[in-house]
């Protein structure tokens, strides 16, 4: 759809859209007081539940300041009619009935959109007539006191980004990841915003993939605290598997999150695209190395894991075969009064020594002392 068209269709949907906006709006709000949930990760997450967060017009790199930050349709009628800046609307957890009208306004593609409302998608890129859509998983680590078997350490969001000419649409997914404080570093630094929303573009890809970093970083934490237990003295004895696994399965999350994002960081950086321009496409590879060092580590991680855990088990194995060695041991010394007075207790008349008056004392000095020596051989060979 060409743009000319597109802005006869904001105009009508100014003029003749208004009531079905208002209505709309309206209906959001009554969906918003029925749900409780709100999302206040971050002051710019209206207070009032709907899905805008924030929908901001940046000229030159500079917020301008409007009366109505909200006022969509507004931000874009005068954006493209002055055909300078872009306007950057967010979301969070948008329904299909509250993302339509924007889709429409926008002329996104609908398969684009039912990602962006359903949500689960794998990392990725995707080009839609002069339009970028991309797909982020955002990780955050969840703080917890001690490791357990079931404690959730990694925890997933999404955010997806539309990207055109003179738009940025941001939908998040989850409840971290805001991105509001980046929001307040891009104004902070009006030069890198100037470049309009591939810029934004870089800037979500890059804290995402920071995200990463700081995850790792405390993960690996979690796993030299597993890994001090199962070298411990006792660690044969009390370290719990359970944690292991549990490491494995979150570590397991962070790689499904971190891994597939490296395809659409490489075509972000390499192939040309319209919205991107080339100088942007420098800053993309700089993320894509720190994404490098993020998929080394889980790799390295998932290794040091499986070595922990076949330590584990080889020193349960070996402490099972301490135990066997100790009672095949006393088993043994057991044995010997064992078949001295099982044969002693046999109902013969004549047997040696039976009514000796020393027998008893002979018969004890015997026991004792083979037994003496059992266990004396037994500890020389570490058995006991």
């Amino acid at each position: 759809m060409s743009m000319g068209v597109n802005l006869r269709k904001v105009g009508g949907f100014r003029k003749v859209g208004s009531l079905r906006t208002v209505r709309g709006l309206r209906k959001v709000a009554r969906l918003t007081r029925r749900s409780p949930r709100v999302d206040l990760s971050h002051p710019a997450r209206s207070p009032l539940g709907s899905s805008v967060v924030k929908c901001v017009t940046y000229r030159k790199g500079v917020r301008q300041s409007t009366a109505r930050d909200d006022d969509l349709v507004e931000a874009v009628t005068r954006v493209r009619k002055d055909d300078d800046g872009f306007v950057w609307l967010g979301l969070h957890e948008p329904t299909e009935a509250e993302f339509g009208d924007v889709a429409e306004l926008f002329d996104l593609h609908p398969l684009a959109v039912e990602d962006a409302v359903h949500a689960h998608q794998r990392p990725k890129v995707e080009r839609y007539g002069q339009s970028l859509f991309a797909v982020f998983k955002t990780v955050c680590y969840v703080e917890h006191a001690e490791l357990t078997a079931t404690s959730e350490v990694v925890d997933t969001g999404e955010i997806m980004v539309f990207v055109g000419r003179d738009f940025v649409i941001t939908v998040r997914h989850g409840r971290h990841g805001s991105l509001g404080p980046l929001r307040e570093q891009l104004e902070s630094t009006p030069e890198q915003l100037a470049q309009g929303p591939a810029a934004v573009l870089h800037a979500i890809a890059d804290q995402v993939v920071d995200d990463y970093l700081a995850v790792t970083e405390a993960v690996q934490n979690d796993i030299d605290e597993v890994e001090s237990e199962v070298f411990s003295p006792t660690g044969g004895r009390t370290a719990d598997p359970g944690r292991i696994y549990q490491l494995k399965r979150e570590l397991l999350e962070l790689k499904r999150a971190a891994v597939p994002l490296g395809r659409p960081l490489q075509v972000l950086a390499t192939q040309p695209m319209r919205v991107i321009a080339p100088e942007i496409q420098a800053y993309f590879r700089d993320v894509d190395d720190h994404l490098k060092r993020v998929a080394d580590q889980i790799a390295a991680f998932d290794e040091l894991l499986n070595s922990i855990l076949q330590a584990h088990l080889a020193q349960v194995t070996v402490a099972q075969n301490e135990d066997m060695r100790k009672i095949t041991a006393w088993a043994a010394i057991v044995a010997v009064p064992t078949m001295v007075c099982g044969v002693y207790g046999m109902n013969f008349d004549h047997m040696p020594e039976l009514r000796w008056q020393y027998g008893y004392a002979l018969v004890m000095g015997v026991i004792a002392t083979a037994c003496c020596a059992l266990y004396r051989g037994f500890r020389r060979n570490g058995w006991l």
